[in-house]
């Protein structure tokens, strides 16, 4: 039962079902009803609707009309850290997945062969590949090697983690990046590889990454919003 006190009821009611979602529902189970949660937890059907709302707001919940009120699939949460996307999702308890899309060696753009500071005749390889956990679609990773770093790159299984690639392979371990993070909105091919509506706002990046003073990496990557979140920590410095 919800007591009446200084906290609203509606908002201890939101936690207490945040909690149950958390701690003993898995993603896709329905909710009681209306009725039955104030029959419950001893409130108004218009506190259970405030709880419920905020609850579908944050994302914990999603409302199916004529079918009930769902806990929602939670979203991998990686901190922003260096790793590749295999250990990242095994990190966090995910089993991932590659598909590779598409792999050439050619001479790259401009605006990557500026990025890997390598002359405007050198090639690199092109690699394309989409990024599954527990076999749904995470991110599009379309990224750029040179050929001077990874030669015959291109005969290996490009499946697995290619920072391990490069560190056992190669002798060139990723340890350090440079990146930004943006949001767009998912056109027609990136709608469809990462299965989402066209026009669904996703999160961008574009990654340069250094073994030692090396340019070994150009990357352009998406991932699809409501399955991944980026959590970082932020610490005051002197002036």
């Amino acid at each position: 039962m919800i007591a009446d006190g200084p906290i609203p009821k509606h908002e201890q009611l939101r936690s207490l079902l945040e909690k149950r979602c958390a701690d003993g529902l898995e993603p896709g189970a329905a909710l009681p009803s209306e009725r039955q949660l104030c029959e419950e937890y001893g409130v108004s059907r218009i506190t259970v609707r405030e709880a419920l709302r905020q609850l579908v707001a944050e994302g914990t919940l999603v409302r199916i009309r004529g079918k009930g009120t769902f806990v929602a699939d939670r979203p991998a949460r990686s901190q922003l850290h260096l790793a590749s996307f295999h250990d990242d999702m095994r990190r966090l308890g995910r089993s991932p997945s590659t598909v590779v899309l598409q792999t050439e060696l050619r001479i790259p753009p401009p605006s990557t062969t500026a990025a890997l500071q390598i002359r405007a005749a050198d090639k690199a390889f092109h690699i394309k590949r989409l990024r599954l956990a527990d076999g749904v679609p995470i991110s599009i990773d379309d990224a750029w090697y040179p050929q001077a770093v990874a030669p015959g790159m291109d005969v290996h299984d490009l499946t697995q983690s290619i920072y391990d690639l490069l560190r056992t392979e190669y002798g060139h371990p990723i340890d350090r990046a440079e990146q930004s993070i943006g949001a767009i909105s998912a056109d027609g091919e990136l709608a469809r590889l990462l299965g989402v509506p066209s026009g669904a706002p996703i999160l961008a990046f574009d990654r340069v990454s250094f073994s030692g003073e090396v340019r070994v990496e150009h990357s352009y990557s998406w991932y699809r919003s409501d399955r991944y979140q980026v959590q970082m920590t932020v610490t005051e410095t002197g002036r």
